[in-house]
């Protein structure tokens, strides 16, 4: 039995729809120093986590601060497009997704805006879609933070963000607070790694010291435990690969 999950979006007529696998890289992680910002595996694995759709064509924005759905101003690069709409009011722009997504039975669509990608004035609004059943497309929705600021959405800039989630998964978790004392062996873990990481700060910017040379402890990075040996998990990554979306009956893989 294969273990592969199918997510189809079927595009509409004389709409295009440009969508990729989100990449591993942002312009900012890598304007950092020596990149370090990719040290950050929780960061860098949240990047690749789901696909981006992209803006077909480039267009500015403005908010004037008031509520009505004609307080926003939109402006295409391009005369006769309109990659945006205002469609609620209350500072909120509103972008129509092209295409009509289908899951696998009991799996929802999460979406959202693109992960890590900070943007200016404007927040993006998540939303989950039963996208199993449903024949309807959907609409990605950002909300303006400040008035009287002009936006920017350029051409191949990704402006959403989705990923399937299996529906009722949350459900089945039964969340518990215990104090860290319940569980001796986690707290002993806890206690020596606390201390490894203090005494890594503290000599960090001494030349000659052991975390000089190191620069970062590396233990989540590779998925060992604090002795440097062993895998933590069997199923640890560093990095995550997604298929595009298949055209015309071509393997996306």
């Amino acid at each position: 039995m294969s273990d592969r999950a199918k997510l189809i979006a079927y595009g509409l007529p004389r709409q295009p729809l440009d969508i990729r696998p989100a990449p591993h890289e942002r312009d900012w992680m890598d304007a950092t120093d020596q990149r370090y910002a990719y040290r950050c595996l929780p960061l860098a694995i949240a990047n690749a986590h789901g696909w981006e759709i992209l803006c077909t064509s480039g267009f500015s924005a403005w908010w004037n601060g008031e509520l009505a759905i004609d307080a926003i101003t939109i402006t295409p690069d391009q005369e006769g497009q309109k990659p945006a709409i205002s469609h609620f009011g209350y500072g909120i722009m509103t972008f129509h997704v092209s295409a009509v997504f289908r899951t696998e039975p009991g799996y929802d669509l999460m979406i959202q805006g693109p992960i890590n990608r900070p943007k200016d004035a404007i927040a993006p609004l998540t939303g989950v879609v039963e996208t199993d059943w449903t024949p309807f497309t959907f609409t990605m929705n950002w909300q303006f933070t400040r008035p009287n600021t002009v936006i920017r959405f350029e051409a191949g800039e990704p402006f959403c963000h989705v990923f399937p989630t299996r529906r009722g998964e949350l459900e089945r978790i039964e969340p518990e607070f215990r104090p860290i004392e319940s569980n001796p062996e986690l707290q002993a873990e806890f206690e020596a790694w606390t201390a490894s990481r203090a005494n890594f700060l503290a000599t960090l910017h001494t030349p000659e010291t052991e975390a000089a040379a190191q620069k970062w402890q590396k233990h989540y990075y590779r998925g060992h435990n604090l002795e440097g040996s062993g895998i933590a998990s069997d199923d640890h990554r560093t990095r995550i690969r997604l298929r595009p979306f298949a055209r015309d009956g071509q393997d996306g893989g």
